[in-house]
């Protein structure tokens, strides 16, 4: 046995995963109902021995907001919800480049473009679908960044133009449990997310999907995806926990979930998918106390998303850094070669402006009451 964490059930499943062994969805039954520290420690056991002791940074754009006909029970983008968000079309080329370049400056390894619609479709919108090529192949050509897209249902044609131009990961998460899904997702199904995944797959591309916590699922449904995503064979698998938006019915639901819930899940997901990149995603900063976001990290995550999301704000990049390097980890640099400590006096020189503009603007010094 290489570590111990004194729970037997988690024991057995870390030596086994540790001998290259593949638990099943028993196995992840049996550990999410355990405690949170040995999971933990299992977690990160799991990382250090398949991992290369980074924390690999991605970054999205929203190329095209809100309008979506699908009636996801999360999406502020919906057109079934009044949330109130601002809305736009194709951002175009140009604006995906300069999203791009930020992405850089920040330290980001992957670059997503992300359209929120059922798809983007070749057939009946070519002028769109043009433009998201194009974007494709600036982004590729200007920046030394990993180019990935979440652009919904794909046909097979479709995502063999993508595969062709480069795109290195396919984004589509599945939510939640099969189980579960129905009770979040209205217009179309589980089979149908499955069923684009595999399209990207065969098509070759390497897959990224993941879930959202904190919609009201139960532990088994946690379990379930993850044994999903197992049979999907992803790489990357981002943990986003519901940021309830006003409009949205999960936001009248008002569901919560427990710090510890959300780091035995993520222990939990590395165990069963140890090769692949446990990601922290979405909502991690309203769900996550700020001396409390590392922990996921130290359970086995080892991907984060950075910068704004679709439609909330998000962390900077320079806290993001000193969440990692808090966790004892270091950030990825094998594509994009940054330089930490440039991006943290970025973020100091943002914060040192927004202060001073406040001040110009109120009239008040920083600490008057």
């Amino acid at each position: 046995m290489v570590y111990e964490t004194g729970n037997p059930t988690v024991d057995g499943a870390l030596e086994r995963v540790l001998a290259g062994e593949r638990l099943d969805r028993t196995d992840g039954l049996a550990l999410i109902a355990q405690p949170v520290d040995p999971l933990a420690a299992a977690g990160a056991a799991v990382r250090d021995r398949f991992g290369d002791g980074t924390v690999d940074a991605c970054s999205i754009v929203n190329a095209k907001a809100g309008n979506c006909a699908e009636d996801c029970g999360f999406c502020a983008q919906s057109v079934h919800f009044d949330t109130g968000i601002d809305t736009y079309g194709f951002l175009g080329p140009e604006k995906i480049l300069e999203a791009a370049e930020r992405a850089e400056r920040d330290g980001a390894q992957r670059f997503g473009i992300v359209v929120a619609e059922k798809g983007v479709s070749k057939e009946h919108r070519p002028d769109e679908w043009d433009e998201v090529i194009e974007s494709i192949r600036l982004v590729r050509d200007e920046c030394d960044l990993e180019v990935d897209a979440s652009l919904g249902i794909l046909t097979e044609e479709e995502a063999e133009i993508l595969a062709e131009e480069g795109i290195g990961h396919y984004n589509h998460n599945i939510e939640t449990s099969p189980r579960y899904f129905p009770e979040i997702v209205g217009s179309h199904s589980f089979e149908d997310r499955v069923r684009t995944l595999e399209v990207a797959k065969e098509a070759g591309m390497d897959l990224c999907a993941g879930v959202i916590l904190g919609m009201g699922e139960t532990p088994t449904d946690r379990v379930d995806a993850a044994i999903a995503l197992q049979e999907i064979d992803v790489s990357s698998l981002p943990v986003n926990v519901l940021n309830p938006v006003e409009g949205t019915p999960l936001a009248e639901r008002g569901v919560e979930i427990a710090t510890d819930e959300i780091v035995k899940t993520v222990a939990v997901y590395k165990l069963l998918h140890p090769e692949s990149r446990v990601r922290l995603t979405g909502g991690r900063e309203v769900n996550l106390e700020p001396h409390e976001q590392h922990l996921p990290l130290e359970a086995g995550a080892d991907g984060l998303l950075t910068g704004d999301y679709l439609t909330t704000e998000g962390q900077s990049p320079g806290e993001d850094i000193e969440i990692i390097e808090r966790a004892g980890l270091e950030p990825n640099r094998a594509v994009n070669e940054f330089d930490t400590e440039a991006v943290k006096a970025r973020d100091a020189d943002a914060a040192s402006e927004t202060t001073a503009e406040t001040t110009a603007s109120t009239g008040a010094e920083p600490g008057d009451d």
